[in-house]
């Protein structure tokens, strides 16, 4: 009988298993699809929103890749100790489970069956999923489902008219890195669309914090970044970024060369509306934000950081404002443009930038800021 019962416990332990991920399994096999469906969104685009003008920036997430397998977190046994030879032989077990799990999700339902979409049944279960489960790698695969699904302009006001937004949001609490980046990516994917715009901003100030305070580079800063870029789009939630612009600055100076376009396109969104102007000018920047110019920095980096100054010094009324200028503190952006000439003249000058359409944007610039901000002299 012992043995019978211990048989009867794994058969079900199997079946509630399969059971789980049966609900996922049919879109994670269409992530390829999902990825080019995603990719037709386009730039500066918001579903049902209409204060959406200028180059803005709204990102898709494609960080979807069938590399998350070597990614993903394996649940170790106590005894499964390193250096010792059962330690070993567990933490091998331990891998080929969450192996099998992980392909057990990404199964076809059907040999024969093309439908990658969820029904709102299926997505009704994942959402259980995600709320009821603590497995990581099961919070992974529904999250990965959930955020596909999410790639479809229709399956975004099902998502939210079944509770999925803030059940999706709660993981943003989780300490698991991976876990943490997929709902990032599904919000993301969410967040194109007005009205679960109006929902989510009130977890700005959180995803905001996270994405500043997370390891450089990492994978849960660029999906927060990602996720912001989004939540800007239009002028109605920018405000909420006022007092975290230095950090982004610090960010974009600091960061490897994706890190830094994408706080471009954060702070590009934020330099196309005239009323985040000041909160710019008053935000402070490294000093190294210079250096940029005159070494040998990517052409898009520089060209994308020329664009948001212009957009600051086109909207920004110079000689208005001009009795309120000391309110702008050392080392703010303010105070950065002013002493632009420094900077122009090494990336004008024979042995500094190599390229040209660089020194012709800068020569532009120059010009025009010039002219705004030192009307006088021109005289």
């Amino acid at each position: 009988m012992g043995y019978a019962r211990k048989v009867g416990w794994v058969t079900a332990g199997l079946v509630i298993g399969a059971g789980a991920c049966y609900c996922i399994y049919r879109l994670t096999r269409g992530r390829k699809q999902n990825k080019e469906k995603m990719a037709e969104g386009g730039s500066g685009d918001v579903d049902d929103a209409g204060d959406c003008s200028g180059a803005r920036y709204n990102d898709w997430s494609d960080d979807d890749d069938d590399s998350s397998d070597s990614k993903s977190i394996v649940w170790y046994p106590p005894w499964a100790r390193i250096g010792t030879e059962a330690g070993t032989r567990a933490r091998a077990r331990a891998r080929a489970r969450a192996t099998r799990a992980r392909r057990a999700v990404q199964k076809r339902a059907s040999p024969n069956s093309d439908d990658t979409v969820l029904s709102p049944q299926e997505l009704q279960k994942v959402l259980c999923l995600v709320e009821m489960s603590e497995k990581p790698y099961i919070l992974e695969a529904a999250l990965i489902a959930l955020g596909n699904n999410a790639a479809y302009a229709f399956n975004r006001d099902i998502i939210r008219d079944l509770g999925g937004l803030p059940i999706v949001a709660k993981i943003l609490n989780t300490r698991d890195p991976i876990v943490k980046e997929k709902a990032l990516i599904v919000l993301n994917n969410l967040s194109v669309n007005a009205e679960n715009q109006r929902r989510l901003k009130i977890y700005m100030n959180q995803v905001c914090d996270d994405t500043i305070t997370s390891r450089l580079n990492s994978s849960v800063q660029l999906a927060g970044l990602r996720l912001l870029t989004n939540m800007t789009v239009t002028n109605e939630y920018q405000h909420m970024l006022a007092n975290s612009i230095s950090d982004f600055f610090r960010l974009f100076s600091a960061g490897n060369e994706e890190t830094k376009l994408q706080v471009l396109k954060l702070l590009l969104n934020l330099a196309e509306n005239p009323a985040m102007n000041r909160d710019l000018l008053r935000a402070q920047v490294p000093s190294s934000l210079g250096l940029l110019f005159h070494k040998k920095e990517n052409k898009e980096v520089i060209l994308k950081l020329l664009i948001i100054f212009e957009n600051i010094n086109d909207n920004f009324k110079w000689e208005e404002n001009e009795p309120t200028q000391n309110q702008f503190g050392e080392g703010s952006l303010f105070f950065f443009l002013k002493e632009f000439q420094v900077c122009a003249d090494k990336v004008l000058g024979i042995e500094s930038h190599h390229d040209f359409l660089v020194k012709v944007k800068v020569g532009k610039f120059m010009a025009k800021l010039a002219e705004h901000m030192f009307p006088k002299n021109q005289e």
